[in-house]
């Protein structure tokens, strides 16, 4: 593996970063689905958010991806909304680095509460959110063994909701 680096996100990253969930994610969805998928990551993201999300890249191009936020309405939280390995790197500690850099960064904007969903099926997701320490938020009922909050994206779109305290940097 290449050496990757570490910057944050512009908005002339939006087009490489559909174009990398659609083809991520094409080995386990239909294409539909991918394009689908890849709809939960409308440019305003970048627009407004380039400065706390995060891109690794190498000489190839963009390998992973985070897409994050600090809450507008409060001074405490942040938010992970959609992180992206590319599948040959997958295992190998990119999503950890993607969120420890996060962390820290949210940290030294004072935010002392990370947030993130993922669905209740998507049991790899909630194993990651896990090791990385987040707390599984209690729910309005079970899936799979799971709390999760009902409808939260949607008439059935059920998800498993984390929260992770991180210690402020001064």
């Amino acid at each position: 593996m290449s050496e990757m680096t570490l910057r944050r996100a512009h908005v002339s990253d939006h087009g490489t970063i559909v174009e990398c969930v659609r083809e991520w994610w094409g080995d386990s969805r239909t294409p539909d689905q991918a394009r689908e998928l890849s709809m939960l990551l409308p440019r305003l993201f970048l627009q407004f958010f380039a400065g706390t999300s995060l891109v690794l890249e190498d000489g190839d191009g963009i390998k992973a991806f985070l897409v994050g936020f600090h809450a507008a309405d409060n001074d405490h939280e942040a938010y992970i909304h959609f992180v992206g390995v590319a599948p040959e790197l997958r295992g190998q500690g990119v999503g950890r680095r993607l969120y420890t850099a996060f962390f820290q960064r949210a940290a030294e904007a004072g935010r002392r509460e990370v947030h993130a969903i993922t669905s209740p099926l998507n049991t790899g997701s909630v194993a990651f959110h896990r090791a990385m320490g987040f707390m599984l938020e209690e729910g309005d009922r079970q899936v799979n063994g799971l709390p999760v909050h009902g409808d939260y994206d949607g008439p059935g779109q059920h998800r498993v909701c984390f929260r992770r305290q991180i210690a402020v940097h001064p």
